[in-house]
């Protein structure tokens, strides 16, 4: 088995740009109504963003993304952070370290979609 996250997009190539200078993912097909993209390291973890209001899209589920978000766990979420505020990322969260291990932050996609952004931390 394997699982794809997709996303819905208005402007597919902007996203596909900002995930690919935020987090270095690879961009594996690209088309004018869908990118794949995959982690720099793993080509098997793959993210996806369509075009919104595509045919394949039901049109109940063409809005901007409540209720849910997406995780990305990456080594240096401080240096994420810092890329992100450099890029004029929208902000939710600033970085703070979590009960269960994580050090995060929350940030919104050019889609509205809620992404974390987070590294393993351990107390001292």
């Amino acid at each position: 088995m394997r699982i794809l996250t997709n996303i819905c997009s208005d402007d597919v190539q902007q996203s596909s740009a900002f995930y690919v200078e935020l987090l270095a993912f690879k961009v594996k097909y690209d088309s004018d109504w869908y990118v794949q993209l995959c982690s720099p390291d793993d080509s098997q973890i793959e993210y996806g963003i369509i075009q919104r209001d595509h045919d394949l899209v039901p049109e109940e589920y063409q809005n901007t993304p409540t209720g849910m978000y997406v995780t990305f766990v990456v080594d240096d979420v401080d240096g994420v952070y810092k890329k992100a505020l450099e890029m004029k990322v929208t902000i939710v969260e600033t970085p703070r370290n979590e009960f269960y291990g994580q050090r995060r932050f929350l940030a919104k996609d050019p889609n509205g979609c809620l992404i974390d952004i987070c590294s393993p931390w351990e107390a001292e």
